[in-house]
């Protein structure tokens, strides 16, 4: 399936370690996970995957190739090892986790446009690239890039990377959307919460899932907090509570370079 405006909010599964969680994401209706290498709970992911009921097809599952494995050689090799993990015979999206280590878009990328024409993944994605790197990227590439996944909540806001997604036709991929738990401590945020009744976790979602071409991961364990998460997407704000939460004037990148 394609990440379409109906899933504008899919799980990061980041710290999650235990396959019912994945299992009742999917059951609650989330249909795009994401996962990684680096993450260490592929297998997690896949094992949830099974337990499902859903099928393959119904789904849009991502991971990223860790530094360490991006040359040529190693691309290949991981990913088919993360395939492998997840119990799948193809990923819907395939991530530079970071362009650092083994990194050298003239060599890794064309790795990825192979994986691509084998049908071991479906799209092509960065993660963490700034927007004069996407452009280097794609020189290197045969394939769009699908989406490029950042760090974006209202303490951070790569506006630009939003206007390249947005300019492109792809998708930005928000990561750490609640500000790792900061959201709770964000007064603009806050008083945004209070006067809409809901809490500040869904004012952070609401306010990004209602941005053009972009996609929030937020990552949840318990029910109760997957099933707020997936809501949270249905919050209509007022067009001066996105202006209080644009106009924060603090940059604060909780996983920087």
């Amino acid at each position: 399936m394609s990440m379409d405006e109906r899933q504008t909010v899919g799980l990061g599964t980041m710290g999650i370690d235990d396959p019912p969680t994945i299992e009742t994401a999917i059951d609650l209706g989330y249909r795009h996970l994401d996962t990684a290498q680096i993450y260490d709970n592929e297998a997690v992911v896949g094992q949830g995957i099974e337990r499902s009921t859903l099928d393959r097809d119904e789904l849009f599952v991502a991971t990223k190739v860790w530094i360490d494995k991006l040359a040529p050689q190693n691309v290949e090799k991981s990913t088919a090892a993360s395939l492998d993990r997840l119990g799948l015979e193809y990923a819907d999206l395939l991530y530079v986790h970071r362009p650092r280590g083994d990194y050298d878009p003239a060599e890794t990328l064309p790795a990825f446009d192979e994986l691509r024409e084998r049908g071991e993944i479906e799209h092509v994605g960065v993660s963490n690239f700034t927007v004069d790197q996407l452009e280097t990227a794609r020189d290197h590439l045969e394939a769009p890039i699908f989406a490029n996944q950042v760090e974006y909540h209202p303490l951070y806001q790569p506006t630009d990377a939003l206007a390249d997604a947005q300019a492109h036709d792809s998708y930005l991929v928000a990561y750490s959307p609640l500000a790792n738990g900061r959201a709770g401590d964000i007064p603009e945020v806050v008083e945004i919460a209070e006067k809409h009744d809901v809490t500040p976790q869904a004012v952070c979602l609401a306010w990004l899932t209602a941005k053009d071409n972009l996609i929030a991961i937020p990552k949840a364990s318990s029910e109760a907090h997957l099933r707020a998460n997936r809501d949270a997407a249905d919050l209509t704000l007022d067009p001066e509570d996105h202006a209080a939460v644009d106009d924060i004037e603090r940059e604060d990148e909780i996983f920087p370079e």
